[in-house]
């Protein structure tokens, strides 16, 4: 079985408060974009983890995939399997890329092996591998909440608009990320703001990671200025960074702008 796990981007992240089992609680909302991993798994005489592409940090057995066909297998008595990744998301980016690749390996192997886990198992499972793990099940834009594991609608609509994401090669761990930042509750209400035109989201729509970041990593800032001058109608930094994105009105070609980065494109679905 071959399939793609996509990336996400976070349009708006408020760090609310920290918990007492030192997580945050966070709003925001997900929204599924294109840039994807290539995940096969086969039947195999024994299990084993591969990778292709962008290197990935550790050995398989702390492979995300690795983990999920684990938690799987003893629930399920999982035959043996080859896991082949193709990896092109880049790691440490703020796009959800080893979350995605872990949902996408229980949703493949819910199907390939006819488990009848329903979407709501499903998302149960991906839960106890990472916060934001459980939006790749349906993978649709969401307003999420507490620990980025809980999810509600929201009425957003930015189909059919063009987006570029601009990865620096920087990666910065959750640890970092979070290290510069004071949890607050937001004075702009995030879905009613989403509601509004995407002209309205300027200055409004914030990411609470970019300040210190941007501080600590000026050509973040540099980038997300750029996609505003090449006339993006909203920019911002994906999750905890290191991509920028830009969501324009209509079809552009900023590759040529940004000669030595990581760099997808594409329309909004």
């Amino acid at each position: 079985m071959l399939v793609f796990p996509n990336a996400k981007i976070n349009i708006g992240l408020n760090i609310v408060e920290k918990r007492p089992d030192g997580f945050h609680n966070i709003e925001s909302c997900f929204y599924p974009v294109g840039w994807s991993d290539a995940l096969e798994i086969t039947l195999a005489e024994k299990f084993s983890f591969h990778s292709d592409g962008i290197t990935i940090p550790g050995n398989a057995d702390d492979n995300l995939c690795t983990k999920a066909y684990e938690m799987l297998r003893r629930d399920f008595d999982l035959p043996a399997v080859k896991i082949h990744l193709l990896k092109t998301v880049p790691i440490g980016a703020g796009l959800g890329g080893g979350s995605a690749d872990a949902a996408f390996t229980i949703k493949a192997l819910n199907q390939l092996f006819d488990l009848g886990i329903s979407i709501e198992g499903q998302e149960k499972y991906a839960r106890l591998i990472g916060s934001d793990c459980a939006f790749f099940i349906r993978n649709k834009p969401v307003y999420c909440f507490e620990k980025g594991d809980q999810f509600d609608t929201i009425d957003i609509d930015i189909s059919g608009k063009w987006i570029a994401l601009v990865n620096p090669g920087i990666h910065i761990s959750t640890v970092e990320a979070y290290s510069g930042v004071v949890a607050k509750r937001s004075t702009e209400n995030l879905r009613n703001i989403l509601r509004e035109p995407i002209a309205e989201w300027k200055g409004r729509v914030t990411n609470d990671f970019e300040a210190a970041l941007f501080i600590k990593y000026p050509s973040l800032e540099e980038i997300k200025e750029k996609l505003y001058g090449l006339g993006a109608e909203y920019a911002a930094m994906s999750g905890s960074g290191s991509t920028l994105f830009g969501i324009f009105g209509q079809e552009q070609n900023v590759k040529e702008h940004f000669p030595d980065f990581r760099l997808w494109q594409g329309f909004l679905k």
